[in-house]
């Protein structure tokens, strides 16, 4: 490998609130990093439990790496935010730390990403699923019957199909610091960054897809996909908000009508798990632009009969 000085800078922000039981193997995961020209920002935003004792042992151990540590949680988006606007990385990696990176992950994705031109802002490949305890689960992107891997993943310009499905494990990504930069970091008003920042990143730039598993993704019952969809869940509003700058961003039929299809899909999913006031805000955002059909008018009228207060 050439010297660490001649290949680009790669920061890894790695952003933790109550992962203290995960810490260790997500840190050592870094340290067992096969690219040598890294640049390390630890985050803690207001762990209640041992994670920052954790964290400041090993900045200790490693001198050269940065920390943040939030006296409050103030969420993902402006916990990342806050390291991002100090990190110089040319490609940034947002790294969950109750998840894991396999030793040549970086080193693969910047070997990738310079095979790409300039119009490409982010990278994914595939990755392990582990339940709580570290077992093997599944892999994200799976092989069907006649080895088509499910769900597909896209590549190229990408904005109809993010809007349309989910086939992006966030934990595999890596951003061109240009692509984070143009759309100013994350959205800090919202409570989750990655549907967000796939939606405003690809209409400018495109994704690519790295047929490599390089990462380890934990599945815990505190995961956000764990309590998606519940009453209260506060990701909902955030996917509203997400949706509604979709709309602004559309412009083909064919969009729209993928935006159609995510907002008749959210709708049905918050009047399944029993959040009835967020369906009925996505009813209304399906009818504002023309995609409530009879199946959205009959669940918004049973909702209407079984729940006329809420």
């Amino acid at each position: 490998m050439p010297a660490p000085d001649s290949l680009p800078l790669v920061t890894i922000v790695a952003l933790c609130h109550n992962h203290a039981r995960f810490l260790r193997p997500a840190l050592d995961s870094i340290l067992a990093q096969t690219y040598p020209n890294l640049e390390v920002f630890l985050v803690d935003d207001g762990s209640s439990d041992d994670s920052v004792a954790v964290l400041r042992e090993y900045a200790a151990a490693h001198p050269a790496w940065h920390t943040v540590f939030l006296p409050e949680n103030i969420g993902n988006c402006a916990a990342f935010n806050r390291a991002f606007f100090q990190s110089r990385g040319e490609f940034v990696i947002d790294f969950a730390t109750d998840d894991i990176l396999l030793p040549t992950r970086v080193a693969r994705q910047v070997a990738y990403f310079q095979e790409l031109d300039a119009s490409y802002g982010m990278l994914y490949g595939n990755l392990e699923l582990l339940s709580e305890d570290g077992r093997f689960q599944r892999l994200h992107h799976r092989p069907d019957a006649k080895g088509r891997l499910q769900p597909f993943p896209a590549a190229g310009w990408v904005f109809e199909e993010v809007l349309r499905r989910f086939f992006i494990s966030a934990p595999s990504m890596m951003m061109r610091r240009a692509t984070l930069l143009e759309l100013g970091g994350y959205d800090e008003t919202l409570t989750y960054e990655d549907f967000d920042f796939w939606v405003r990143a690809s209409r400018n730039w495109q994704f690519a897809y790295q047929d490599e598993v390089l990462t380890q993704k934990r599945l815990h019952p505190r995961s956000k996909s764990a309590q998606s969809y519940r009453p209260h869940d506060p990701f909902i509003e955030s996917t509203m908000q997400i949706c509604r700058k979709a709309a602004a961003l559309c412009r083909t039929a064919s969009e729209w009508e993928a935006l159609r299809v995510r907002l008749r899909w959210e709708m049905r999913q918050a009047a399944r798990f029993g959040s009835i006031p967020q369906a009925r805000q996505l009813y209304a955002l399906l009818r504002e632009i023309g995609g409530a059909g009879w199946v959205e008018h009959g669940i918004a009228a049973w909702l209407r009969v079984r729940h006329p207060r809420a």
